[in-house]
């Protein structure tokens, strides 16, 4: 829940923690939108190709950020704290 007085840059911080797969994703557009803008300049097919190619990759990277994030919430819920043993506060009896 956002909080008053929050700056943006205090926002991306705590959604970052939330969710750290954001920023892969936001960087993963970037690329995509840098190589874009590069290959856009040195392009040897028609621009309705291109754009079409430049589409798929955008899904693709979309689509792998979030299998990827996935997957790493599987592992910390459910995979991680049955390979690691109980801590000592855990088997404290009141």
């Amino acid at each position: 829940m956002a909080q008053y007085g929050e700056s943006a840059s205090d926002k991306f911080v705590r959604k970052a923690k939330e969710s750290p797969f954001m920023i892969v994703g936001l960087v993963g557009l970037m690329g995509v939108v840098g190589a874009g803008i590069y290959g856009f300049k040195n392009r040897q097919i028609k621009t309705s190709v291109y754009l079409i190619h430049m589409r798929v990759a955008a899904q693709g990277s979309l689509v792998l950020c979030l299998t990827a994030g996935i997957c790493f919430n599987i592992y910390k819920e459910h995979i991680a704290p049955k390979l690691s043993p109980p801590s000592i506060e855990d088997n404290k009896k009141d």
